[in-house]
C-alpha cells in the first residue's frame, strides 16, 4: 500500500454545526481512520481547535497538514485516533477562545465554548461515532489561542480531557491560566505535551518555561501527570513548526503507554 492509501477518511459533519452556547455555527469536520469502515473497534478521539488550518494547504498562513502526518502514523501501525476539528470564529476567534475577562477583548466567551464541546460536541461524536469515550482516550489541543483555550478546558475538566497538545499558547493573553495551573488536579494518567519556538515572541518562550515549572511542580506534589516540553529554538509561531510537532506529540500521547 502507498501512504495515501492510509490517508484518513474526512467527513464533514455539518457545514453549520449549531453552537447554542455562542448563538453561532460551525463546520465540523472528523478525520477516521483510512479502514474505519473495515473494522468495529473503538478509537481514542483528539478535539482540535482552528479547524480551518488544520489540513487545508490553501489556509492563508499554511496549514498542519494533519491529513498527511495521519496517513504516515498509519503506515507505522500508528493511524487508530479519530481526530475532530472544529472551525474557529474568524472575527470572533480571540473572543472564543479567550476564558477570561481581558481589558482589550471584554469577557471572553471560551467558557461557553468548552461548554457546547461537553454538553453538545462530545456527546454528538461519541454517538455518531465507535469512540472510547472515557478521559484517558480523550484529548483537546490547539495552537495560539486554540492552545489557551485547549490548556484552560484540560486543566477545568479533568474528568473529560485526559490528554492536552498545547502548542506556542497565548498564555500572555491572561496571567490567570498560571493560577489555574498551580491548582489543577488531574486523574490518573492525564498527559500533556507542551510545544514552543525560541522565535516567537519576546514572551511565548519564557511564559510556555513558566507554565512547564508550574506542571513539574505539581509532578514533584505526586499529581498523576505526564508531561513532555518540546522546544524548537528556531520556531516562529507558524503553522510550518506546528505541522513538524503534530506527529510527534500524537505519537507521544496516544501511542506511547
Amino acid at each position: 500500500m502507498t501512504v495515501t492509501e492510509f490517508e484518513p477518511i474526512i467527513e464533514v459533519l455539518e457545514e453549520a454545526y449549531e453552537i447554542p452556547h455562542l448563538n453561532a455555527t460551525r463546520k465540523i469536520s472528523a478525520l477516521l481512520p483510512h479502514d474505519y469502515y473495515e473494522t468495529d473497534k473503538r478509537y481514542p478521539v483528539l478535539y482540535l481547535q482552528d479547524g480551518q488550518n488544520l489540513f487545508n494547504p490553501l489556509a492563508p498562513y499554511g496549514d498542519w497538514a494533519i491529513d498527511k502526518s495521519m496517513a504516515k502514523l498509519a503506515e507505522e501501525g500508528l493511524g487508530d485516533l479519530i481526530i475532530i476539528a472544529v472551525d474557529h470564529g474568524d472575527d470572533e476567534r480571540i473572543s472564543e477562545y479567550l476564558p477570561y475577562y481581558h481589558p482589550r477583548f471584554g469577557e471572553g466567551k471560551g467558557n461557553f465554548y468548552i461548554q457546547f464541546m461537553i454538553e453538545r460536541l462530545i456527546p454528538y461524536i461519541n454517538n455518531h461515532y465507535r469512540t472510547l469515550t472515557d478521559f484517558e482516550h480523550t484529548g483537546i489541543g490547539g495552537s495560539s489561542m486554540g492552545g489557551l483555550i485547549s490548556l484552560h478546558a484540560g486543566l477545568q475538566n479533568p474528568g473529560v480531557f485526559g490528554k492536552m497538545m498545547i502548542f506556542s499558547p497565548s498564555l500572555w493573553i491572561s496571567k490567570t491560566i498560571f493560577n489555574h495551573t498551580k491548582t489543577f488536579k488531574p486523574l490518573e494518567k492525564s498527559k500533556i505535551y507542551l510545544y514552543a519556538g525560541g522565535k516567537e515572541s519576546n514572551e511565548h518562550l519564557p511564559n510556555a518555561q513558566k507554565l512547564g515549572s508550574i506542571i513539574t511542580e505539581r509532578m514533584i506534589k505526586g499529581y498523576h501527570i505526564d508531561f513532555h516540553f518540546s522546544i524548537n529554538e528556531e520556531g516562529s509561531h507558524a503553522e510550518v513548526h506546528w505541522r513538524e510537532e503534530f506527529p510527534k506529540a500524537v505519537k507521544w500521547l496516544y501511542f506511547n503507554s
